[in-house]
């Protein structure tokens, strides 16, 4: 019995050295490129702390990727910036209405239900809900047909354009979704890790928008339904802000973590030729449990 005390304090050690509870910079670096070697394919990792900005790790943070649903956060972005310039309110009335324009060659399209993640959009259509339900739908549930009805309200180009303001100098917004004759011709919205850190820094701190407009933002952020990437690992209650994306190959999420003690962080995960779609779920929860357990050290 007397050897217990040093059991416990050997036992405490170790848990203390984990090679999940990183103390250093160079220790979460090298955990996270060591976790992502185990993976095939191309992967992108932004880490910054809000609070101490000198705490970040870039890992391929100027690498393009298709932005897949990561395009929705600049979305809502312009609908709040366009709503502080007095252009409508986000409370006000559109149609819900599925036929959109290709950026190719003005041909219409449409949006089919069962390609859906949100579905009950749909049965709106021919009537109208409010720019804020569409937002919400969008974010939350990654709804395309809220998507693409924002999107020809706000105008793409207004959305790139307000990311540059921003300081997002490569991310581009060209379209909505499912314009299947813009995907074959090249034409797709594309990101990079930088360009997504910079906006959820942004929006975290930055003056485009007001405080009220970003917060209420941050919390439709907050309300997101797809949690299999990011949250996954994190304490039970621990708030993440952020969204998701995916279409074949490509798995992502983008968000901020908040920490117990206030303090938060900004994290960006972006996946391409990535086949193997539960391994890099599981590596995406692995490395934000790093970063958070890293902060949580600090």
């Amino acid at each position: 019995m007397r050897f217990l005390p040093a059991i416990l304090l050997f036992a405490f050690l170790l848990s203390c050295s984990s090679p999940h509870n990183p103390e250093t910079l160079n220790e979460l670096e090298t955990l996270i490129n060591s976790r992502l070697s185990e993976l095939e394919g191309t992967f992108g990792v932004s880490f910054k702390s809000l609070q101490n900005p000198e705490l970040s790790i870039a890992i391929n943070e100027d690498e393009r990727f298709h932005a897949a649903s990561t395009m929705k956060t600049p979305v809502i972005i312009e609908l709040y910036n366009q709503a502080e310039q007095g252009e409508f309110s986000v409370q006000d009335s559109i149609v819900v209405q599925n036929e959109f324009v290709s950026i190719v060659d003005s041909s219409t399209f449409t949006m089919e239900v069962s390609e859906d993640s949100e579905q009950d959009l749909y049965a709106l259509l021919g009537k109208k809900t409010t720019l804020y339900h569409l937002a919400y739908e969008m974010i939350t549930r990654s709804s395309n047909l809220a998507t693409n009805i924002l999107i020809d309200f706000l105008d793409a180009k207004k959305v790139t354009a307000t990311m540059r303001e921003m300081g997002a100098d490569s991310i581009e917004v060209l379209r909505g979704v499912e314009d299947i004759k813009a995907y074959e011709a090249g034409l797709s919205n594309t990101t990079t890790p930088e360009d997504l850190r910079i906006i959820f820094e942004q929006l975290a701190g930055g003056d485009l928008l007001s405080s009220e407009s970003k917060d209420e933002i941050l919390k439709i952020l907050k309300d997101q339904k797809y949690n299999d990437m990011i949250p996954v690992n994190l304490p039970e209650g621990t708030v993440v802000a952020h969204k998701t994306g995916w279409i074949t190959g490509v798995h992502h999420d983008s968000g901020i973590v908040y920490m117990p003690d206030g303090s938060s962080f900004v994290l960006v995960f972006l996946s391409k030729n990535a086949p193997d779609r539960e391994s890099v779920l599981a590596a995406s929860a692995d490395i934000a449990e790093y970063c958070y357990n890293f902060m949580n050290a600090q």
